[in-house]
């Protein structure tokens, strides 16, 4: 069942039935607790709420896109067990209209198709992939942050700027000259 607008940890969270939503997750060791403690104290004389979160998610976005950590997604192998983690529940409990797994985060955009919860999803996404990762680096602990951000897609304009966002962001990190180029993308996968 669906949860509406809620928070679980330090974020909010849209559930909300059919909704198309945007979702970056990201690995553990991606950005250093210390680092967005500091921005955080930075940002703390905007008074808005919402422009203070927008303007830290632009700082997060960017320094994911700085290849800190780990990296293991840079692994094909890695990357792939998250692509097709992903892709075993399309056109079940949601929609994969767009994504990309870059070296230490992942951006995917879906429309929700029945009463399955967002969190529920993603937990299947970042625990299933989890096990097969660690299973295939002999290593064991946690890889995935536990929060995740996610976006409400409001109206067209705001599908096609976030399906953009995903498409470029490995052209952004000088991964690659065009999206399609990106194999572990869905602009690969079209091309």
């Amino acid at each position: 069942m669906s949860k509406g607008y809620h928070y679980r940890g330090y974020l909010p969270h849209w559930d909300l039935e059919k909704a198309t939503q945007a979702i970056t997750f990201r690995f553990n060791d991606s950005l250093p607790q210390h680092v967005i403690k500091e921005w955080r104290q930075d940002l703390a004389e905007i008074e808005d709420d919402d422009l203070r979160e927008k303007e830290l998610h632009r700082l997060i976005s960017k320094f994911e896109d700085t290849g800190y950590g780990s990296c293991v997604l840079r692994d094909p192998v890695c990357a792939g067990i998250v692509r097709d983690k992903m892709q075993l529940g399309d056109g079940f409990a949601y929609k994969l209209l767009d994504w990309c797994v870059m070296p230490n985060h992942v951006h995917v955009m879906i429309r929700l198709l029945d009463e399955t919860p967002l969190s529920k999803i993603i937990q299947s996404w970042k625990g299933g992939s989890a096990v097969e990762i660690n299973r295939y680096l002999g290593e064991s602990g946690t890889l995935w942050h536990r929060e995740y951000y996610d976006r409400l897609v409001r109206d067209e304009d705001h599908y096609y700027s976030c399906r953009k966002y995903i498409r470029m962001n490995p052209v952004k990190a000088e991964l690659c000259e065009k999206p399609e180029d990106w194999e572990f993308s869905s602009a690969w996968m079209e091309r």
